[in-house]
């Protein structure tokens, strides 16, 4: 996406359109998938994500909101009887929507300024770093949604990331197979749609896989080892740390790719 330093302003005015009439229609779903301050702070999100990126960043996050939605209902009733279902019955709230999505939306931010404010031959490279980290860091979201709620609903053998000792489903840092199988699948179908609407290249697919799935490990074994001990280390903040986790390293990736293809 290229963005005129004179017509910035439109794709804007779009977003804000687009989003009023998108919140006007879930908000007259019986089923909830945001609380009513989450669906405003949505629409917050919504705004600056078209506004920056135009409707290619839009999508990736609308595929991510989508799944990620219906995967907390997967296996509902068991979780619930297990007492390890998503609260609001997986119904999202402000925290959730920028504990998911506030490291992707300071990529998409600091891409619109580079587009605007310099030459985009000169910032091509960390325009396209940025997008890169942007859709891996969607990636690691849905990675650890997926293999969380799946995780928890049919895991059959779960462990403690950093003992492998067996625990029960839902315990921080717990992982099974079918948990992790399932969040790779997670993660393929962000980096899926971003290469399909151009965001990435193909060989960006590969870098946001393993970007999510290193990503998706250190959360667990950061909720394994830290999230106990300290009260500030809410679920949300550490889903800011997964995603920015996610983030560097697959602009590491991306830096490494470069030197490798232009030296």
């Amino acid at each position: 996406m290229t963005i005129s330093a004179t017509g910035w302003w439109l794709p804007w005015l779009v977003g804000a359109v687009l989003n009023s009439l998108l919140l006007g229609l879930a908000w007259g779903l019986p089923k909830k998938l945001l609380t009513p301050a989450g669906y405003l702070h949505a629409w917050v999100l919504g705004v600056l994500i078209w506004g920056c990126l135009g409707w290619q960043g839009y999508l990736v996050v609308m595929v991510y909101f989508l799944v990620g939605s219906g995967v907390t209902r997967i296996g509902k009733d068991r979780k619930e009887a297990a007492g390890i279902a998503e609260a609001r019955s997986g119904a999202r709230g402000p925290e959730n929507v920028w504990g998911s999505a506030l490291t992707a939306t300071l990529c998409a931010i600091a891409i619109f300024f580079l587009q605007i404010l310099s030459d985009p031959v000169a910032s091509s490279n960390w325009i396209e770093l940025l997008s890169l980290a942007y859709v891996a860091s969607f990636s690691t979201k849905l990675s650890d949604t997926t293999a969380s709620e799946v995780g928890k609903a049919y895991g059959k053998r779960t462990f403690l990331i950093t003992s492998l000792k067996p625990v029960p489903a839902g315990t921080e840092g717990a992982v099974s197979l079918e948990g992790t199988l399932a969040g790779v699948v997670g993660s393929a179908i962000i980096a899926l749609a971003a290469w399909g609407v151009g965001l990435i290249p193909v060989w960006g697919i590969a870098v946001c896989l393993i970007a999510a799935f290193v990503a998706t490990n250190a959360e667990s074994l950061i909720g394994a080892t830290l999230q106990n001990q300290f009260d500030w280390l809410t679920n949300e903040l550490v889903n800011i740390l997964n995603t920015t986790i996610g983030a560097l390293v697959a602009m590491g990736m991306g830096s490494l790719w470069f030197l490798v293809t232009t030296s």
